[in-house]
């Protein structure tokens, strides 16, 4: 399948390490025939020219939504790969990925993002709070590679492989939606199209986390809301059971707060309930810890309190703004983080 073209499509505001970095790392990939296509805004005084198969196209101001969809104007390739400018992958990724392009009826392809071992401190804790399965529930393949192949209908835009016959044909992403393009444009693959989007755990990139608890609190509070919002407005793919958990649970933690304040065998109930709860997200967060062999004893003893900080507040952060997105009307077009 290698004589099928791949374009590499990474949105960034301005050139900075980590794209340098997911440049790189994508001029090693195994796989001959695939271009590099870079939307910045503009090419800033950081930017440092590469030749090749690499092309930065400078957009002006727009959001990431925009920006992939310019791919239909500047490229024929038969692949459109999206990546994030702070994501990079391995060597046999497009390989990987494009075998299963064999199969007519598969319209796209995602694999894990997992976090790079070269992370700050802050975003290593996100990361393993996102691979944790108090937080993720049955997603956390996303972001450690699953046991297994399988058929999904959601998947996340930052490792996210489409035919271009099929991504022109529904006129890219949605860029009144950010985040949230993504879930739109595989919303109508699968059911509009009645195409499949396949996940392989071995479709494998590298991608850095917020590198602190403020900036995982406003990504949480993006991707909360609008899931909020697209439960109500597309329920095929986002109106699930696991995305209601925080909210159910942050409504309990409220009632639960009442109840201790007037009796006093609440209190020992809510008591015993936070005390259980607490529990559970320490053992989930040395289990997730644990699992990787990559990182010293020292620093998973190190990761452990920040590992249940973030893991906490993800849970009371995205119960308190999936409530917000359902009940708003229309959410705000390209916001970013």
């Amino acid at each position: 399948m290698s004589d099928l073209s791949v374009a590499i499509i990474i949105p960034v505001k301005y050139f900075n390490l980590n794209l340098e970095k997911a440049i790189q790392e994508c001029l090693k990939l195994d796989y001959a025939n695939f271009e590099l296509l870079v939307f910045p805004d503009e090419i800033n005084a950081g930017f440092i020219p590469f030749e090749g198969k690499i092309r930065i196209i400078p957009t002006g101001n727009m959001g990431p939504a925009l920006k992939r969809d310019l791919a239909l104007e500047h490229s024929k390739a038969d692949i459109f790969a999206f990546l994030d400018d702070d994501a990079y992958p391995e060597p046999n990724w497009l390989n990987k990925a494009v075998k299963h392009f064999k199969q007519q009826e598969i319209a796209a392809v995602g694999g894990p993002s997992v976090t790079p071992l070269e992370s700050s401190f802050a975003g290593m804790a996100s990361g393993y709070a996102f691979a944790s399965v108090t937080v993720s529930g049955p997603y956390t393949y996303r972001y450690v590679p699953g046991s297994k192949i399988m058929e999904v209908d959601d998947y996340p835009s930052c490792n996210f492989l489409v035919r271009r016959e099929i991504f022109a044909k529904l006129g890219g992403f949605d860029s009144s939606f950010y985040p949230g393009e993504d879930t739109k444009l595989c919303l109508e693959i699968t059911k509009k199209l009645n195409k499949k989007i396949i996940y392989d755990p071995d479709v494998l990139v590298y991608h850095h986390r917020r590198d602190s608890l403020n900036r995982h609190i406003k990504q949480i509070e993006n991707y909360a809301t609008h899931r909020g919002n697209f439960a109500k407005r597309f329920p095929e793919t986002s109106r699930k059971i696991a995305y209601f958990v925080p909210s159910l649970f942050v409504g309990l933690l409220i009632i639960g707060a009442g109840l201790a304040l007037i009796s006093l065998v609440m209190k020992s109930v809510y008591l015993a309930c936070i005390t259980f709860y607490s529990a559970i997200i320490a053992a989930n967060a040395v289990w997730v810890l644990g699992t990787d062999k990559q990182i010293s004893f020292f620093k998973k003893l190190a990761l452990v309190i920040p590992v249940i900080i973030f893991i906490i507040v993800t849970h009371i952060t995205y119960g308190i703004f999936f409530i917000k997105g359902l009940f708003l009307k229309q959410l705000k077009e390209e916001k970013s983080d």
